[in-house]
């Protein structure tokens, strides 16, 4: 019998896909499940950007090219790096990867040995987790926590420092708790990750998804941090485009020197068509974005109004991205019983917190990626599961 390597025994399954086959199953069962657990956009890519991808495939981009990806794209991204972030790179200094999931894994493996540790928000989407693990190097959660309004608390840094942490990875917005980091946050963490001598990975994929006037800053512009930050940022979330794989990593020329040799072995480069969907999107109107933006406040407002009146949960109204990170102590049961209870009580579908991180206890994420139908649908569904649950729960 093979047996699998050592490195995998400790990588489980996802426990985001775990549920979403068992919504899978309900509903090939006839079950009307509403899923508010993936993280993606519920709006077709703008037209724009799929006419471009079309009218360059019938051009004949269905080659390869150079594993960085196309000049056009990465002169794109240069432009938008240095209008929206105030940062200043070079073509030659961006990677155009598979999705952010491939920039994830490449700017980990590419600079993880076995032993080191990476401070990784606790909790946070699980990748960052498992790809140091599967380099033989050790994740070490740092808290974000509610009474901070999730903001990241650099004295619990400082106590999880050792002479083994190599580097310190950044979300934000965050995903799963929707938080911004402020401006002064993050110069906190600038000054740690400089007077320690830290890497830094700086996930900014929901950059363009902010709410309420927030402005989002990346830890790179900072000073001193350009030379010691990797960006990684793509188009899935802003532009709908999840499906098309396509992301980037920007970082200094010894740094992508290093990643895009991984990346060659891994994938030698992405999709052609994406890229030039990629500079359309980059290039193109911008309205769809705002519009989409506009429609993910709406949602949010509503969904945090209608938990927040509900007994046994609480929320913090998220700054950013499309998911709440629901507070649910107040029930009495754990982030996988009410994950459980709500999906076959309720029929709705949601993600326990613990799926990112030990921090996540007591939470659920939930996503309103989805129509405001299905919400008020869910809502409704949500409230009444709960009320059953808690008069349940009163002594005999």
């Amino acid at each position: 019998m093979v047996r699998q390597s050592k490195k995998m025994e400790a990588i489980p399954f996802s426990p985001i896909r775990k549920i979403f086959a068992e919504v899978d199953k309900l509903k090939s069962e006839g079950v009307d499940v509403i899923g508010l657990g993936i993280g993606e956009p519920d709006f077709d890519t703008p037209a724009h950007i799929t006419d471009a991808m079309v009218e360059a495939t019938r051009k004949g981009a269905t080659h390869y090219t150079p594993n960085k990806g196309i000049p056009e794209v990465r002169k794109a991204i240069c432009r938008k790096l240095k209008e929206d972030d105030s940062l200043e790179y070079d073509p030659e200094e961006i990677i155009c990867t598979v999705g952010v999931s491939e920039g994830v894994f490449v700017s980990l493996s590419s600079f993880l040995d076995p032993g080191d540790e990476v401070l990784v928000p606790d909790p946070s989407w699980l990748n960052y987790s498992h790809v140091p693990t599967m380099n033989g190097a050790v994740p070490v959660g740092y808290p974000l926590l509610e009474k901070n309004q999730f903001q990241i608390d650099v004295n619990d840094l400082e106590k999880l420092l050792t002479p083994k942490t190599k580097m310190l990875v950044l979300l934000d917005p965050s995903n799963p708790v929707g938080a911004v980091q402020e401006k002064e946050t993050l110069e906190n963490v600038a000054k740690f990750a400089i007077a320690h001598d830290l890497l830094v990975i700086s996930d900014e994929i929901y950059e363009k998804i902010l709410f309420d006037g927030r402005k989002h800053y990346s830890i790179a512009a900072l000073p001193g941090m350009r030379e010691r930050t990797i960006v990684l940022n793509g188009f899935a979330k802003a532009y709908a485009m999840t499906g098309w794989r396509i992301g980037y990593i920007a970082a200094p020329a010894e740094l992508i020197q290093v990643m895009n040799r991984m990346h060659m072995y891994l994938v030698t480069h992405t999709s052609s068509q994406a890229q030039w969907g990629a500079v359309a999107a980059l290039e193109g109107p911008q309205e769809p974005v705002a519009e989409m933006v506009e429609e993910f406040r709406k949602r949010r407002d509503y969904v945090c109004e209608r938990l927040n009146k509900m007994k046994g949960v609480s929320c913090l109204v998220p700054g950013g991205a499309f998911y709440i990170f629901l507070n649910i102590t107040g029930t009495g049961k754990t982030s996988e019983e009410i994950t459980r209870f709500l999906l076959h009580e309720a029929n709705v579908a949601v993600v326990p917190g613990t799926a990112f991180g030990a921090c996540g206890e007591g939470y659920v994420r939930i996503s309103y990626a989805t129509s405001m139908a299905n919400l008020e649908k869910a809502m409704d569904r949500i409230e009444k599961a709960l009320e059953s649950l808690l008069s349940c729960a009163c002594p005999a």
